[in-house]
């Protein structure tokens, strides 16, 4: 069926869709240029991006055929401004196939990824275009350019190098070829794990085995279940929502290890949704393009275009947060057997025990309950409380607006506006999960911020998404204290959106180095942990009342709690990336199948990781650094760690929390710059120095 709908949807599209029908043709009449998501129909986007990359290369084609001298006018502007309708279908089209998808756009996406590919070689590849953007380049010293120009001018030659100008005739065509099976692979990982992640249910029958599970859980797995048809019964799925609180608090062994089991074999279970041989393929195609590209590794191409900078300080780096966290961990570890013991098990201590008896060891040692911390935790007293931050420190304002479009009926719309009430943009948040969405959370754009050719600032419409605990019956959406802290996580990047002031659309928002993307968003996260603003919008659902100085105090004794565990897990994972793409041989034929369990035995046994810790994300479920931008550079999230812990020490070296002075020099040096200049510029801009490690350290209680 798919196959067919594949080869039917553009026969639909030319016989069904005229120019007049189809939205992406012609300007949006809509506020504020949203996307008109109800006349948007999924047998729209295959014309579209076919008539959008004929636009493209009309587009590129006149900048080679220009009879004129190459100048950064004819040439780099030309090209920059290049591609709009493109960017505004992909824009679009993205965002669904991760947060409103289903079988025609999955058919779609590995339609439209190979043909994209091909077309982006085609122009990367193009030697008469890079000639002209190279003969630029070479004068760039001698020519009156601003700095966010020749920002501008350097990132579009290397971009062009790094795909590859500069290689054979022969060199080009395989790495055409690499790219486009890349894409499908890519694009086919993603959607495998979403195929698991909702076939899987644990269905419970007996209301025993609920044992130890809260009424808010229990709620919303009988609702779940009466919805798929099995009302009387409790189903619970992979979604974090579901299967964390289970792992949590279910007190039946058995299922917990079910539950366990399944959650880290996403993707590895033999069916039509394994991930196994797609890895290998992938591995051994990224080390290829590397090698045609002169690098020894993958690691070594990605790592040369990062703030870290090869491969050796991130490794250093890694280690240097490993074995302080190794140690406590295993420390942990040893606790948690003593507490089995004590409740007169004789088993050893499993992955699917950790969070279960570390939440029974926390309310042991701190008296702190993490059903009783949800009840402060409303999502939209949450939402209130990033409002509230985000206007202190810069003065921003946020009015709902029902009036506008948008993707999905459980969307909610905001208009964004600055302390002056100008207009900053539009903020789209989608909170929980559903069949439609992938897992996690993240920010995205339907479009970037920029200065169009003719002048006009265009203002970003930007996106956070995300899979949190849903409301059931009458009891709203109660937030875990990591689901609040993952939402100040994914504001902060939208902030980083929202606030860009650059010219230029490929240089502006999150347009950085993978390993600096993530300090706008992780140092939000030290503002939810402070006592004195938790008490600001940490109320109780029922009753209004703030959160008691008592329960604060058991939260911030409890902080480093578990911390082993956390940073273990993570920086396990961190390696476990790192290892696929630091190898420097192929692996054969009969290995490809394997690669998954080769690379996670290497990883295990060469760093030490302790089996009653798993990866927080495995290989065949990775989808970082199999399906997203992370590969060779999970790291970045540990490594703006470093930045934003930094950063948020020089609000505490001013003496108050919301600086004015502090906050608009982050703001504009960081917020509004975008890539317009060199990362570890921007933070020496806003902090007067180089990062240093010891705050990481001490935040993340390794110290």
């Amino acid at each position: 069926m798919k196959k067919f709908l594949v080869l039917l949807i553009p026969i639909i599209m030319i016989t069904s869709c005229g120019k007049q029908d189809n939205p992406f043709f012609g300007e949006y009449d809509t506020p504020f240029g949203i996307p008109p998501f109800e006349k948007i129909k999924n047998e729209h986007f295959v014309p579209a991006f076919e008539k959008a990359m004929e636009e493209h290369n009309a587009e590129i084609e006149r900048i080679i055929k220009n009879d004129s001298a190459p100048t950064f006018q004819n040439t780099i502007e030309a090209f920059e401004y290049s591609g709009g309708m493109l960017t505004k279908v992909s824009n679009v089209f993205y965002n669904y196939d991760s947060s409103k998808t289903d079988d025609e756009i999955a058919a779609i996406a590995q339609e439209m990824g190979p043909k994209l590919s091909s077309h982006y070689d085609e122009i990367l590849l193009n030697e008469k275009l890079f000639e002209r953007i190279k003969s630029v380049y070479e004068q760039m010293e001698q020519i009156n350019l601003s700095s966010e120009q020749k920002r501008l001018l350097s990132e579009m030659y290397k971009r062009f190098v790094r795909n590859g100008a500069l290689l054979s005739e022969e060199s080009r065509t395989r790495l055409k070829e690499i790219n486009q099976r890349l894409s499908s692979l890519t694009i086919q990982f993603g959607q495998n794990i979403l195929k698991d992640v909702n076939s899987y249910r644990l269905i419970i029958e007996n209301e025993a085995d609920l044992a130890g599970l809260t009424k808010a859980v229990i709620d919303n797995a009988a609702e779940r279940a009466a919805n798929e048809g099995n009302a009387g019964k409790w189903a619970f799925t992979l979604h974090n929502p579901s299967v964390m609180p289970f792992l949590h608090s279910a007190d039946n062994r058995e299922l917990r290890k079910q539950m366990q089991q399944a959650f880290i074999n996403r993707g590895n279970n033999n069916n039509d949704s394994d991930n196994k041989k797609i890895i290998g393929e992938i591995v051994n195609l990224r080390l290829e393009r590397s090698k045609i590209l002169g690098y020894n590794t993958f690691a070594d191409f990605v790592l040369e275009d990062r703030m870290a900078g090869d491969v050796t300080t991130v490794m250093d780096f890694l280690k240097q947060m490993w074995t302080p966290a190794l140690a406590i961990a295993k420390a942990e570890a040893y606790d948690l057997q003593a507490l089995i013991k004590k409740e007169g098990h004789d088993f050893e201590l499993a992955q699917w025990d950790w969070r279960y008896y570390s939440e029974k060891l926390r309310k042991e040692r701190y008296d702190l309950d993490e059903e009783e911390i949800r009840q402060y935790f409303e999502l939209n007293t949450v939402k209130d409380g990033i409002f509230m931050v985000t206007n202190k420190l810069w003065g921003l304002k946020y009015e709902e607006r029902n009036d506008l479009p948008k993707y999905h009926k459980d969307v909610q719309v905001y208009e964004v506006l600055d302390a002056d009430n100008t207009h900053l943009g539009i903020l789209f948040m989608d909170f929980h999960p559903r069949d439609s969405k992938i897992g996690g959370a993240w920010m995205n754009s339907y479009r970037k911020q920029h200065v169009d050719q003719n002048g006009k600032f265009v203002s970003p419409i930007i996106t956070v998404v995300c899979n949190f605990t849903p409301p059931s019956g009458d009891t709203p959406s109660l937030l875990t204290y990591d689901e609040m802290t993952t939402f100040f996580h994914e504001f902060g990047h939208a902030l980083h959106g929202l606030l860009s002031d650059c010219r230029y659309l490929s240089l502006s928002g999150t347009s950085v180095p993978r390993d600096f993307v993530e300090l706008p968003s992780q140092v939000m996260e030290n503002w939810a942990n402070e006592p004195e603003i938790l008490k600001s919008f940490a109320l109780h659902y029922q009753t209004g009342e703030q959160m008691p100085d008592e329960l604060i105090e058991k939260i911030k004794n409890a902080g480093h709690f578990n911390t082993g565990f956390s940073n273990v897990e993570f920086i396990a994972s961190a390696f476990l990336d790192m290892e696929y793409h630091m190898i420097s041989e192929y692996f054969n034929e009969a290995e490809l199948e394997n690669v998954a369990s080769i690379i996670n035995k290497r990883t295990i046994e060469k760093y030490g990781l302790i089996p009653e810790i798993a990866f927080r994300h495995g290989s065949t479920h990775f989808s970082h650094i199999f399906a997203g931008g992370y590969s060779a550079g999970y790291y970045s999230y540990l490594w703006s760690g470093l930045l934003d812990a930094d950063v948020y020490e020089a609000f505490r070296e001013a003496g108050n929390l919301f600086d004015q002075e502090t906050a608009a020099r982050l703001r504009n040096t960081i917020l509004e710059r975008g890539g317009t200049k060199d990362a570890m510029e921007m933070y020496i801009d806003f902090r007067g120095r180089k990062p240093i490690v010891e705050p990481l350290l001490k935040q993340r209680g390794l110290l």
